[in-house]
C-alpha cells in the first residue's frame, strides 16, 4: 500500500491484517455437543478456548468473521500496565482496592501473554511506556496518574524529557512494558487449541441462543451447536438478556502506519490531552513503522469518520515530515458506565453463558486477564484480583451519572435520526462513489455507491431501531445507539445487532 502524509490513507486495513490470505479453520462439527463454546475469535475468546482445551474440555469457537477481524486485530498492541490516564479515571469513582484490583489483573494478563508469545516464538518488544502532556490541562492529568499508579503499586517515574519531535511538558513513564504483532499470537493460540483437541470455525455467525436438556444450543445458519458452557467473547454480547447496550459505550478510534525516514521514537506514549494521540514503532518484513494513533468518539456520532483519519495524517506530516502513509484502520472498543471491565454471568445467577467486555481500548492485558478469571470461575474458583471484573453487584451505581448521559444520548439520536429520515423523501439518484445517504420517509433506505455498486438495504439497525448513518472512511452504516455496524451491502460487521440489513430494490 502506498501514500503519502500529505493526501488521502489507503483502503482501512490495518497493519497486523494485511498479511497473506490463508484457508479459513472450519472443523467444529455443528449439531455436536461441546463442554465450551466460545464465540468471537479475538484475544479473550482464544485465551479461554485455549485454556479450556488444555484442561481437557471439547472446545468449539464460533467466529462470524475471521480471526482477529475487530478489535484485536486492529489495536495498536500495547501490552501495558500504564494505561494513559486509565488509573484515575477508575480512582475517581472506586477505592484504592478496586485500583489495585484492576491493575493486579492487567498484570496477571500481561505476564500470562508475554510468557506465552515468547514460548512460541512471537516476537515480543520490551520497551518503557509513556503518557504525556503537551499542555497544562494535560500536565495535571499526568500527575494525578502518576499518584495512582504509585499508590496502586507499579513503579512509574516523572519526567520532563523526551524522545519525540515536539515540546512535552511532563510525562509518567513505566519500564519494561510490551508490544506485539497481536495475530502472530493469536494464530499461534489457535494452531495450539486446535492441538488440544479443540475446533474452530469462521465466517459462522450466531444468531439466537436458548436453553436445551443437554445445554445452550446457539443457532447459525444452516444449522446449530450445543455448549455446556457459553463464552460470549464478542466485543459487546451479541445477547441482549444482560441489557449490556445500556452500560457500554461503544467508540471509535483511528490509527494509520507511516514509513519514515529518520529515527522513530522507541518507547510507547499517549498522551494525556484531549487531543488523543498514541505513538509506538512497529517492526515489519519491509522495515520499521511509525504508528499514530487516535481521534475516538462514539460510533456513528462524528459527520465525517474520514476527517479523523485525514487529521491524524495531517498532524504526523507536521510533526514526522516526509512520512508516508502505509496503511489506515479503526477499531472498535467498549467502555463500561463505571470505566471497570466486566466478566461474568450474562445474567445473575446462570453460569451456563459468560461475557467479557469494557476493555475501554486495553485489551491486550484486560482480555486475558478476563480470560483467566472465566476459567477460574468455571473451576468454583476465584483469582485474588477478580472483583474488578464483577457484573452484578452494588458498584455499578458508581457509573449511575454516566449511564443517564450516555441513555440520554443515545435517546437523542434515535429521536433525530428518525425525524431526519422522516423528512427526507427517497431519491432515484445514484449517490457518488464513497457517498451514502439515509432518506425514505417511514420506510427509511440506506443507499450508498461502493467500488462502483449501488447498495440499496434499510436504515433501520436491527438490534433496537436506530436510523444508520454512513461511514466516510470505512464506507459502512453506522448506528448511532449501540455501535452496530453493517458493510455497504448491509452484512453485519460487529455490535450487538446479530442481523443484516434487509435489502430493498434501488
Amino acid at each position: 500500500m502506498g501514500g503519502t502524509a500529505n493526501g488521502h490513507p489507503p483502503g482501512m486495513t490495518s497493519l497486523w491484517l494485511d498479511r497473506p490470505v490463508r484457508s479459513a479453520y472450519d472443523d467444529v462439527a455443528f449439531g455436536n455437543v461441546y463442554d465450551v463454546v466460545v464465540v468471537g475469535a479475538g484475544l479473550t475468546g482464544l485465551v479461554t478456548a485455549h485454556l479450556a482445551a488444555q484442561s481437557g474440555k471439547s472446545v468449539a469457537v464460533i467466529e462470524a468473521r475471521e480471526i482477529g477481524a475487530v478489535t484485536t486485530g486492529n489495536t495498536t498492541a500495547k501490552i501495558s500496565l500504564l494505561q494513559g490516564t486509565k488509573l484515575s479515571s477508575i480512582a475517581s469513582k472506586h477505592p484504592r482496592s478496586a485500583v489495585r484490583s484492576y491493575v493486579d489483573a492487567n498484570r496477571a494478563g500481561q505476564s500470562w501473554l508475554v510468557d506465552y508469545c515468547r514460548s512460541k516464538g512471537v516476537a515480543v518488544q520490551t520497551e518503557t511506556a509513556y503518557t504525556y502532556a503537551t499542555t497544562d490541562t494535560g500536565l495535571t492529568s499526568v500527575r494525578r496518574e502518576l499518584a495512582v499508579a504509585d499508590t496502586a503499586g507499579l513503579p512509574v517515574f516523572h519526567t520532563t524529557e523526551s524522545e519525540l519531535p515536539f515540546d512535552v511538558m511532563g510525562a509518567v513513564g513505566l519500564a519494561e512494558q510490551a508490544q506485539f504483532d497481536p495475530l502472530d499470537a493469536l494464530l499461534a493460540l489457535a494452531d495450539d487449541i486446535r492441538t488440544s483437541g479443540g475446533h474452530i470455525s469462521e465466517h459462522a455467525r450466531v444468531m439466537s441462543a436458548r436453553h436445551t436438556r443437554d445445554g445452550i444450543r446457539l443457532t447459525v445458519p444452516g444449522g446449530s451447536i450445543v455448549g455446556t458452557r457459553i463464552v460470549l467473547a464478542t466485543g459487546t454480547p451479541i445477547l441482549d438478556r444482560g441489557l449490556f447496550f445500556s452500560r457500554l459505550e461503544p467508540l471509535r478510534s483511528y490509527a494509520v502506519a507511516f514509513e519514515i525516514d529518520g529515527p522513530i521514537p522507541r518507547g510507547m506514549y499517549l498522551s494525556a490531552d484531549s487531543l488523543s494521540r498514541s505513538i509506538r514503532y512497529a517492526p515489519t518484513s519491509d522495515g520499521e513503522r511509525l504508528l499514530i494513533g487516535g481521534n475516538g468518539h462514539t460510533v456513528g456520532r462524528e459527520s465525517s469518520e474520514q476527517a479523523q483519519v485525514d487529521d491524524l495524517v495531517d498532524w504526523t506530516g507536521t510533526h514526522f515530515p516526509g512520512a508516508r502513509v502505509t496503511h489506515s484502520w479503526s477499531a472498535q472498543d467498549y467502555e463500561s458506565i463505571d470505566v471497570l471491565p466486566y466478566a461474568g454471568p450474562l445474567v445473575p445467577g446462570d453460569g451456563f453463558i459468560t461475557v467479557a467486555t469494557g476493555y475501554d481500548k486495553w485489551g491486550m492485558t484486560a482480555a486475558v486477564a478476563a480470560a483467566l478469571h472465566l476459567d477460574a470461575a468455571s473451576r468454583g474458583e476465584k483469582m485474588p484480583w477478580s472483583n474488578c471484573f464483577a457484573l452484578w453487584n452494588p458498584r455499578v451505581l458508581r457509573g449511575a451519572t454516566s449511564a443517564i448521559r450516555m441513555n440520554g444520548a443515545v435517546v437523542k439520536n434515535m429521536a433525530t435520526g428518525w425525524v431526519s429520515a422522516l423528512s427526507k423523501l427517497g431519491s432515484t439518484r445514484r449517490p457518488a462513489e464513497g457517498t451514502g445517504r439515509v432518506g425514505g420517509g417511514i420506510l427509511p433506505r440506506a443507499t450508498c455507491t461502493v467500488d462502483g455498486v449501488t447498495h440499496d438495504v434499510s436504515a433501520v439497525c436491527p438490534h433496537l431501531g436506530g436510523i444508520l448513518r454512513f461511514n466516510d472512511a470505512e464506507k459502512s452504516w453506522d448506528c448511532p445507539l449501540h455501535g452496530s455496524r453493517f458493510a455497504a451491502d448491509g452484512t453485519v460487521l460487529e455490535g450487538p445487532a446479530t442481523h443484516g440489513l434487509s435489502s430493498r430494490d434501488a
